[in-house]
């Protein structure tokens, strides 16, 4: 099937989910449904282009299938477990507030700016199932660095999910474990886990173009979506305490902390 085909039908069904849980998310009046669900539009995509692609290597599009549907999966059920537990996330209780009577119009654009997302970030694998040359010892390092990337953003959600849960913890800030050396942790992984399908696709004549994706991931993370908001929600709930773990510690790649970190 032509690429651009492709592309084309997975974003006319992306589109689709995310008409059906904006209305669901008004139902239940959380936002943070969308966390759950552009993830896994990432991995059917790929599913969809493993089955419908008739180049590359068959063996190499499946790896990278079952690599991206286990990613998915961790993830969300991850945030799924979250939504469960708490209330809606700070952040969209801010935008909430920010659009006021504008909200439904603007979370509706909002969804269809995640479902152009979820076709987005389906590219890099994509791009790598075209890669039609003999798995060698670059996919290789590819699947261990995936591996490696997925375990470090788990124990980065699992530690920081023990510390939320511990009721004496209440508007303390997390800072043992991989948090000591990196106020995001999660995102350093999750970011980390995108070079993996450069490495899946860098012997391809065009597979250099994935190198894209974790670099504007990278800008986004840094600069717009990822850490902005997030701190600034940190800041109006946890207030000196988080300025202060701000001046002690990396805000990304981890390292380690100025002085002694006075919480643990």
């Amino acid at each position: 099937m032509n690429l651009i085909v492709m592309i084309s039908i997975g974003w006319l069904f992306m589109i689709a989910v995310m008409s059906g849980l904006w209305w669901l998310q008004k139902r239940i009046n959380d936002a943070g449904i969308v966390d759950i669900a552009w993830g896994l539009g990432v991995a059917g995509l790929s599913v969809f282009y493993c089955i419908a692609s008739t180049d590359g290597l068959f063996e190499r599009r499946v790896i990278i299938a079952v690599l991206a549907s286990l990613w998915a999966i961790r993830l969300s059920g991850f945030v799924l477990i979250r939504i469960l537990r708490m209330s809606e996330d700070g952040r969209y209780q801010t935008l909430k507030q920010n659009w006021g009577d504008q909200t439904n119009r603007k979370m509706f654009l909002f969804y269809q700016f995640q479902a152009f997302g979820s076709v987005l970030f389906s590219l890099p694998m994509l791009i790598a199932m075209q890669n039609d040359s003999a798995l060698g010892l670059l996919d290789y390092f590819g699947i261990g660095l995936w591996a490696l990337a997925i375990i470090g953003e788990a124990v980065a959600d699992w530690q920081l999910n023990r510390f939320r849960m511990n009721p004496s913890n209440r508007g303390k800030v997390c800072q043992s474990g991989l948090w000591k050396y990196s106020r995001h942790p999660n995102y350093f992984f999750e970011w980390l886990h995108w070079w993996s399908y450069v490495l899946l696709a860098i012997t391809f004549p065009y597979g250099w173009l994935n190198i894209i994706f974790p670099m504007a991931m990278l800008y986004f993370i840094l600069f717009k979506t990822g850490i902005p908001p997030t701190e600034a929600q940190a800041i109006k709930s946890r207030g000196e305490a988080y300025r202060q773990y701000q001046k002690t510690t990396s805000a990304f790649f981890p390292w380690l902390p100025k002085k002694s970190v006075f919480a643990e």
